[in-house]
């Protein structure tokens, strides 16, 4: 099945306690569906200092359910993803506006 969603792309959070709240996909686990995006879903890590890095209370992006996440349309609101044959090469589009997404 093809990818609705890819690295890079904006979406908006649909359910959660971080509903609303929108953001980059910086990584995609497709086995486990799920999505880090960035700013959404933190939680905070312990880390102890070392040489290179500074220790404390370090917030780090959790991975979110893609089924969560909706792309961002160019009117900032969420849409679905479709996917249409452009010519000999496939896709996407929002189905909001009918625009296509990667060119």
């Amino acid at each position: 099945m093809a990818a609705k969603l890819r690295t890079g792309d904006e979406v908006v959070v649909l359910s959660g306690k971080d509903k609303g709240k929108k953001g980059t996909i910086s990584s995609i686990a497709p086995k486990t569906g799920k999505a880090i995006v960035d700013g959404v879903n933190m939680a905070i890590r312990h880390t102890r200092q070392s040489q290179e890095a500074q220790g404390g209370r370090i917030p780090k992006a959790m991975p979110i359910q893609l089924s969560n996440l909706s792309l961002v349309d160019k009117n900032g609101k969420a849409t679905r993803v479709g996917f249409k044959m452009e010519g000999d090469k496939k896709v996407r589009f929002a189905k909001t506006t009918g625009d296509v997404i990667d060119a």
